[in-house]
C-alpha cells in the first residue's frame, strides 16, 4: 500500500508541476465544493422523504403536491450542480493528462533514453513505451480524478449522514440472548459499520488477483497490437517471403495469451461479482429491513421509517465506497504502476554512468583505447587508437558482426556498455544508417528532418530531391500529400536520405551503409556529388563494398584479424 500511495503522490505532482499547474488546483477545489454540494441536497431528499411520506400517511393531498414541487426543485438545481462540475472535471482531466503526458515524453525522448530502452540496456526493459504514454496516462488521469474526488466527497459525506442518521436513531434494539434482556442503543448505526466492515473484507479477498490479471491483459494487448503494426510496416518484406503463415502463428500465439488471460480475468470478476452484484442491488432495501424492528415496535411511524432508511442507505452507501470502486481501483493501481515503472527505467536510462568517457574536440574525431561491449557484457569492438581529421573521407570496414554499427551508435551517444574516449568533433555532425527513417508529414518533411522544411525555401527542397535523381519521382509530383515511404524502394529511400546531406550541409557525416541498397554506379555518382556539393565536410563511412572508397583517401580495417597491410591501405583517388 505504500509503494502505490508513492506512485500516486509522484504521478500527480508531474499533473501538478506541468504548465498551468496553479490554475489546476483552482479546478480541482471548484469540483470538490460542488460535489460537496451534492451532500447537502442528499440531505434534503432524506429531509423531503420524511416529510412526503407523512402526507401520503395523512392522506394530505395539498401537501403532497406541494412536496411534489419542493421534489422536482431540488432534482434540478443538483442537477446542475452535478453537470458543472462533470464539465470542469473533463477539462481538469485534459489539463493533467498533458502535463503527465509532457513529462513522460520529455522521460522518454530526453538525453535518447528511448533509444537505450530499445536497445535493451540492462535494467531497463520496458515494453511498449508507446502504450504506456498514450493510455496509462489517461487511465492514471481519469482514475485519480473519479475515485480521489469521490473518496473526499465520501470522507466528507460520512460524517454528515452520520449525524443525521445518529439523530434520527434515537430508538434501542431490544432482544433476548441465552435468558439475557439485551439492548442496544441506536443500533442502526452500529449495523451500518459492521455490516459495510465485513462486506469490504470479503471484497478485498475475492478481488486481490484483480490488479496482476489487468496488469497483465494490458501488456498482451498492447504486444498483440505492436505484432500487428510490424506486419503493416514490414508488409512488402513479409509479402516477398510469403510469410503470412508464420506470422499469422505468432499472432495467434499472442492472442492466445489475452484469450487464456481474458478467462482467468472473467473468472476472478464473476467470484467477486457473486458477492459484488446482490450486494449492489440490495444495500438500498437492507436499511428498510433492518428498521422494521423499530417501526413494529411503534417506535417511528412510516415517514420516519422510510427516512431512517433513506440515511441508514446513505451511510451504507457511503462506507461502500471500497467496494463500488474496487475494479476501477485495480485499474487505476495497474495503470500507476506501468507508469511509475516506465519513468523510473526512463530515469535509470537517462542517469545511467557509462564507461565510455565523452568530450568534444576542435581537432577533429579521436578514440583512444575504445572497448564495445554488448548489454551482456561481452566484449564486441577494441579500437586502441583512431584519428580522423576534418576534410577527410574514410571508410571503416570489417567483417559482419564485428560491431562497425555499434560504433555508429557509440560516436552519435547512444551506446554505453564500454570504456575508453571518445573525442567528438564541435562541428555539426550528421548520422545516416542502413534503414532510413521518415517522419510523418510531406516528402519535403522527410528530407529536411530533423530539421524542420519551414526553415528552407522550397527551390532548396526541390534541388536536394532532385541531385539525387527522384526529381522525376512520383512521389515529387504529390508534394502537398502525406508521404508514404513505403511507395519507394530501399535504393529511394536511401536516395532521399542522402538528399539531407546535400540540405542540411554538415561539417561531419557518418554514413553507416546508407548505400547498401543501391548499385554500384549509383552509390559511386552519390558519393562523388556529396563530395563535390560538400568539400570541406569530413567523411566517415561503413560499408562492406569498396566503391565507397571511391572518393576517399584512407581505409581503415576494424577486423583484428586483417592483414597488417590492409590496416594501413591508402587510396587516392583521380
Amino acid at each position: 500500500m505504500a509503494d502505490v500511495l508513492r506512485q500516486f503522490a509522484r504521478l500527480l505532482k508531474l499533473c501538478i508541476s506541468g504548465k498551468g499547474g496553479k490554475i489546476s488546483l483552482i479546478y480541482l477545489a471548484v469540483i470538490i465544493a460542488l460535489q460537496l454540494g451534492g451532500i447537502y441536497f442528499t440531505i434534503r431528499l432524506v429531509n423531503w422523504t420524511s416529510a412526503f411520506y407523512g402526507a401520503l400517511e395523512k392522506v394530505d393531498a395539498g401537501a403532497a403536491l406541494w412536496q411534489i414541487g419542493v421534489f422536482a426543485t431540488i432534482v434540478g438545481l443538483n442537477s446542475i450542480r452535478g453537470l458543472s462540475a462533470d464539465y470542469l472535471q473533463k477539462i481538469l482531466h485534459i489539463k493533467w493528462r498533458q502535463s503527465l503526458t509532457d513529462a513522460a515524453l520529455n522521460s522518454w525522448l530526453s538525453n535518447r533514453a528511448y533509444w537505450r530502452l530499445a536497445q535493451g540496456e540492462r535494467g531497463h526493459d520496458v515494453d511498449n513505451p508507446d502504450q504506456r504514454i498514450a493510455d496509462d496516462c489517461g487511465l492514471f488521469v481519469k482514475g485519480i480524478l473519479d475515485e480521489g474526488i469521490e473518496l473526499i466527497t465520501k470522507i466528507v459525506g460520512i460524517f454528515s449522514y452520520l449525524i443525521l442518521l445518529w439523530g434520527l436513531s434515537t430508538f434501542a434494539l431490544n432482544f433476548s440472548l441465552f435468558g439475557l434482556d439485551v439492548s442496544i442503543p441506536r443500533y442502526m448505526v452500529w449495523a451500518a459499520f459492521i455490516y459495510v466492515a465485513l462486506s469490504s473484507g470479503l471484497t478485498h479477498l475475492l478481488g486481490k488477483p484483480l490488479k496482476s490479471l489487468i496488469y497483465t491483459q494490458q501488456k498482451r494487448e498492447a504486444d498483440f497490437r505492436f505484432s500487428m503494426a510490424r506486419i503493416r510496416q514490414s508488409a512488402d518484406e513479409i509479402a516477398l517471403m510469403g510469410g503470412e503463415n508464420v506470422e499469422r502463428k505468432g499472432l495467434n500465439r499472442r492472442f492466445d495469451g489475452i484469450s487464456g488471460n481474458w478467462r482467468k480475468l472473467a473468472s476472478r470478476e464473476f467470484l467477486l461479482g457473486c458477492f459484488t452484484f446482490p450486494y449492489q442491488h440490495t444495500v438500498l432495501r437492507i436499511p428498510l429491513f433492518v428498521a422494521l424492528p423499530a417501526f413494529f415496535a411503534g417506535n417511528i411511524a412510516l415517514g420516519g421509517l422510510m427516512q431512517i432508511a433513506m440515511a441508514f442507505s446513505n451511510v451504507v452507501t457511503t462506507l461502500s465506497w471500497f467496494i463500488f470502486s474496487y475494479k476501477p481501483l485495480s485499474n487505476l493501481v495497474a495503470a500507476s504502476s506501468r507508469l511509475a515503472g516506465f519513468l523510473t527505467a526512463t530515469k535509470s536510462a537517462n542517469e545511467r554512468l557509462s564507461g565510455i568517457e565523452r568530450a568534444q574536440s576542435i581537432s577533429g574525431l579521436h578514440l583512444r583505447q575504445l572497448v564495445l561491449r554488448t548489454p551482456q557484457g561481452t566484449d564486441m569492438l577494441s579500437v586502441p587508437r583512431l584519428d580522423i581529421s576534418p576534410g577527410e573521407t574514410v571508410l571503416l570496414r570489417g567483417r559482419s558482426g564485428l560491431g562497425k554499427t555499434t560504433l555508429m551508435k557509440a560516436l552519435a551517444g547512444g551506446w554505453s556498455d564500454g570504456e575508453g574516449r571518445i573525442h567528438m568533433p564541435t562541428a555539426s555532425t550528421l548520422f545516416l544508417s542502413q534503414k532510413p527513417y521518415f517522419p510523418q508529414g510531406d516528402i519535403f518533411a522527410a528530407v529536411a528532418y530533423p530539421a524542420s522544411s519551414e526553415n528552407f525555401k522550397q527551390d532548396d527542397l526541390h534541388r536536394a530531391i532532385e541531385a539525387v535523381g527522384l526529381g522525376s519521382n512520383d512521389v515529387l509530383h504529390q508534394a502537398d500529400l502525406e508521404f508514404d515511404h513505403s511507395s519507394l524502394s530501399g535504393g529511394e529511400q536511401q536516395r532521399l536520405a542522402l538528399a539531407r546531406a546535400l540540405l542540411l550541409k554538415p561539417e561531419w557525416l557518418f554514413l553507416d551503409e546508407a548505400t547498401s541498397a543501391l548499385d554500384e554506379e549509383a552509390e559511386a555518382q552519390l558519393i562523388s556529388l556529396l563530395r563535390s556539393e560538400l568539400p570541406n565536410a569530413t567523411f566517415v563511412i561503413i560499408s562492406h563494398r569498396s566503391t565507397a572508397a571511391l572518393a576517399g583517401r584512407r581505409i581503415i580495417d576494424l577486423d583484428p584479424q586483417a592483414e597488417p597491410s590492409a590496416k594501413t591501405l591508402k587510396f587516392q583517388y583521380a
